[in-house]
């Protein structure tokens, strides 16, 4: 059918071969790592956390994932290592003076760079689009360029002065090969952290082992103490009663007396007039025989 009026159709045209395999564009992979969160998907805002493996995320979603893990996600394969809060760190990123936003020109009469990054290197200057390797320190959560890093080597953060290792170095939205060392790198340390707590933990129960015994002597003992001094206190109090005869007691019935006696507050001397007045003693709260009557069986207080 068809080929009229001359047309000579070509082999592609007539055969079907096999279907070509589509290929992810390297760059556009790469920007939509570094402009999109992990989870969700969503556009990266502040505040911007990263895991152990190099991973970008907004914070609002990981704290929902981790409020309710039983909810399906589209993404939920990337956060499985992300066990709590403590296993992020929140980014301090600086801000690209240079940036606009994003399609901030409707007119389309002005070139518009799409990859410009929103935060650069504090030290080079370099913009954080996908093109350049960046890395974040998981002691304070600054990030910089890998650049800045191996031309300045120092053990003190370029921008807040913290000291850190090399060890404490992640890679950002780094290779598979790279997410494989950091994976082994988080494992080790999560193994280290359990055995340092069970450590821990034996050396405490040792502790309450040995302390059991010592305690249960101490207890053992305190009592024979606590009766000679007794006895002793006792022989010299006999002693002194004995040799202070009738005069002693006389004091001490004296000192009780004066104790259990109690001073009337309107015999106060210090107080005023207007403290006394609060209290039913004083005189003003008595009553003459006229308001008084005959059938009420007790004292009311209203007029």
């Amino acid at each position: 059918m068809g080929c009229d009026g001359g047309t000579i159709p070509k082999r592609h045209e007539l055969v079907k071969g096999p279907k070509k395999v589509e290929k992810v564009d390297k760059n556009a992979e790469l920007s939509a790592k570094w402009k999109y969160c992990a989870l969700s998907q969503e556009k990266l805002r502040r505040p911007i956390v990263a895991c152990d493996l190099g991973r970008l995320y907004n914070k609002d979603s990981i704290i929902e994932y981790l409020l309710d893990k039983t909810a399906e996600r589209p993404n939920a394969e990337a956060v499985v290592h992300i066990r709590g809060i403590k296993d992020i760190k929140e980014l301090n990123l600086t801000d690209n003076p240079e940036w606009k936003g994003e399609r901030c020109n409707t007119k389309g009469d002005v070139y518009e760079d799409m990859h410009g990054g929103m935060f650069i290197c504090p030290v080079v200057g370099l913009e954080i689009n996908g093109k350049h390797r960046f890395c974040y320190l998981q002691t304070c959560g600054c990030v910089f360029s890998d650049r800045a890093l191996k031309e300045v080597k120092t053990e003190i953060c370029h921008k807040c002065g913290e000291t850190f290792k090399i060890e404490d170095v992640v890679v950002l939205n780094g290779t598979k090969e790279e997410v494989e060392k950091l994976r082994k790198r988080m494992e080790e340390g999560r193994a280290k952290a359990k055995t340092k707590k069970s450590k821990k933990s034996k050396a405490g129960r040792a502790a309450e082992t040995v302390a059991a015994p010592l305690e249960s002597k101490e207890d053992a003992q305190a009592p024979q103490v606590d009766l000679t001094e007794n006895s002793q206190e006792n022989g010299g109090e006999s002693s002194q009663s004995a040799v202070a005869g009738p005069s002693g007691s006389a004091k001490d019935s004296k000192s009780s007396t004066s104790s259990t006696t109690k001073r009337s507050v309107q015999e106060m001397t210090e107080k005023s007039e207007v403290f006394k007045s609060l209290f039913t003693t004083h005189s003003s709260a008595k009553r003459t025989k006229a308001q008084t009557s005959n059938w009420v069986t007790h004292t009311p207080y209203h007029f």
